[in-house]
């Protein structure tokens, strides 16, 4: 499905089911020059389950088109006109890494369009490592074998993919060389300068669902507390040996965590 919002013709994956109506909604939102496709099992099972499913590619990402944003409040108000666009009034917000900056920044400043919130590998703030910044401001593949290496735990390096067939760093390799120059690097910009996670979390008014994994160096279990803590009554699943790249390493423990919440 397309959309039309101020920053362009945005692409959303609905789980290849249509909406229908009077039916509950969520909305998964990637991470770093990534897109939808990540988030293809749990869009799947919840279209199938009774849900309508917007998994958005932001701005300048995947099939949409446009410019990427410079902030992640920017990334917030497109998905936000997003749901507004495709009719949906409410969801529960989904998002992974800087997505779960997007969807903690939406969750705050439109807290109506918030039912529930999980937030998959996230901190804030969420520092940037300046070889990364570097690699990413030149379009330099180097930047890819980090946010690839570091984003798998060391045993998941090692294989025993979940998923029969698939090769978990593989497939986050391609996916990250299909971005647009540039796209990494606004990416990686708007993480490291979102300044008001913190008060963003004392805003929240819905069900909170923190999913972290305990070998994750990108966003370091440790580093969420605060989040956790600002926001009352907020619920944490901990992975075990499991690093950044949740949804690729343990796909069918991430979504019975997001049945709990959605």
């Amino acid at each position: 499905m397309r959309v039309n919002t101020s920053f362009g013709e945005l692409f959303v994956y609905t789980g290849a089911r249509e909406h229908q109506t009077n039916q509950p909604a969520v909305v998964f939102v990637h991470g770093t020059g990534m897109d939808h496709t990540v988030w293809v099992l749990p869009s799947r099972y919840f279209a199938r389950h009774g849900y309508n499913v917007l998994s958005i590619d932001l701005p300048g990402h995947g099939k949409s088109a446009g410019s990427p944003c410079s902030t992640i409040d920017e990334m917030a108000d497109a998905v936000v006109e997003t749901m507004e666009a495709a009719g949906i009034s409410s969801a529960a917000l989904v998002g992974h890494s800087m997505g779960s900056l997007v969807t903690l920044s939406a969750a705050a400043r439109h807290p109506d369009r918030a039912r529930a919130l999980a937030l998959i590998g996230t901190t804030a703030p969420m520092g940037v490592h300046p070889a990364m910044m570097a690699s990413a401001a030149n379009n330099d593949h180097d930047v890819i074998d980090m946010i690839t290496y570091w984003g798998y735990s060391k045993s998941a390096q090692l294989g025993g993919n979940e998923n029969p067939g698939m090769w978990m760093a593989g497939t986050t390799l391609r996916l990250l060389e299909k971005a647009r120059d540039d796209v990494i690097h606004y990416d990686l910009k708007a993480c490291e300068g979102y300044a008001t996670g913190q008060d963003h979390a004392g805003a929240i008014q819905c069900p909170t669902l923190f999913i972290l994994g305990d070998r994750d160096i990108m966003t370091p279990m440790r580093s969420a507390q605060k989040l956790i803590d600002a926001i009352p009554d907020a619920k944490v699943c901990r992975m075990q040996k499991t690093g950044h790249s949740l949804m690729m390493e343990r796909p069918d423990a991430l979504l019975d965590a997001l049945i709990t919440i959605v």
